[in-house]
């Protein structure tokens, strides 16, 4: 398993976009579930978005609308498009692979994913 490293953070102001990127390799994108989480300080980790091996993706009700994960299985990139970027959207964003099956559970459960990278720092101002 090569190292999960994101990248595209960044501080940027309220209403702006952002597309987070995290290269995986072939074994992890077909092994059940891919995600994003986020961790504000203070806060505890919460799931963003996930996506099944097979297609199927959800998103927390705060993104819902604003976020779009996506895979690019020509590069094996899991991407996080983030638009309307709100300052409650600041936090270290963190992809992970190797989740459960089905991706049952997948936004409530980090610990259910082998992987997790180290993460990239979004910062949002009003």
């Amino acid at each position: 398993q090569v190292p999960l490293v994101e990248s595209g953070g960044g501080s940027v102001q309220a209403g702006s976009s952002l597309r987070l990127s995290c290269p995986i390799s072939l074994y992890a994108y077909s092994s059940y579930c891919l995600a994003w989480f986020r961790q504000a300080p203070g806060k505890e980790r919460e799931g963003v978005a996930t996506r099944d091996v097979n297609g199927p993706t959800t998103y927390a009700d705060s993104v819902k609308g604003r976020f779009t994960i996506s895979l690019d299985v020509a590069e094996n990139i899991l991407y996080l498009q983030m638009d309307s970027l709100k300052p409650e959207d600041t936090a270290m964003y963190y992809c992970a692979t190797e989740g459960p099956k089905g991706c049952v559970n997948g936004l409530t459960q980090p610990a259910s994913y082998n992987y997790m990278g180290q993460g990239t720092q979004v910062t949002v101002s009003s």
